[in-house]
């Protein structure tokens, strides 16, 4: 016999583990238009569209060896997290069955005592495997930021280059030319310049 009321907190506790289980969907993309770079101010409507480039933050992302070797990095992580989950699930079902086994043949206020003591190793072990999980998306947060943070040189290079005066999030803009959107070249200059963004033995030693 399950224990039920309040004591169902491990029901719980198997949703978060299967949350985790499919935990890596992509992480929370900025509003439309906060992902843009534009070295110079009063840009009009009607400049010429050759002044205006576009491109697709996610795929410069995620595209990018940097990005790669962060997705790898979560991935890993992740697998981590979900085979200890399965684990934790199992050792609790079965100290679950066992207090229900042992229910009939306690006194209640026993019972409720070792009941009560359950209830709250495994709201203890929710709250320490959420907030696993946060670390791990705020790990994936905290690179994507850094990535967008050292890409800016290299796109604003691109800027001086082709004399445009903006770069615009592609999915912002109605309408545009093909050839206004240097996503595949600004991924081959950022990965020339930041490779895949791991440490190096003299960052590692610093």
């Amino acid at each position: 016999m399950p224990i039920s009321g309040k004591h169902g907190h491990l029901r719980v506790l198997v949703k978060v583990i299967a949350l985790a289980s499919v935990m890596f969907t992509p992480l929370p993309v900025p509003a439309q238009g906060t992902i843009g770079f534009d070295v110079t101010s009063g840009t009009q409507l009607g400049i010429p569209q050759s002044s205006i480039l576009t491109i697709q933050p996610e795929r410069l992302y995620s595209s990018s060896a940097y990005g790669r070797r962060v997705a790898r990095g979560l991935e890993a992580d992740g697998a981590v997290l979900t085979a200890e989950n399965r684990r934790i699930e199992a050792e609790l079902r079965a100290e679950e069955q066992m207090l229900a086994e042992r229910r009939l043949s306690m006194e209640p206020a026993a019972f409720r005592a070792l009941a009560d003591a359950f209830d709250e190793k495994v709201q203890e072990t929710r709250r320490l495997q959420e907030s696993k999980l946060r670390e791990i998306n705020s790990v994936g947060e905290v690179a994507r930021r850094e990535f967008f943070r050292l890409s800016l040189p290299v796109l604003q290079q691109v800027m001086r280059e082709t004399g445009a005066g903006a770069i615009l999030d592609q999915s912002s803009v109605f309408l545009s030319a093909d050839a206004a959107d240097i996503t595949d070249l600004a991924i081959s200059r950022i990965d020339a310049v930041l490779g895949d963004g791991a440490p190096t033995n003299e960052d590692v030693q610093q």
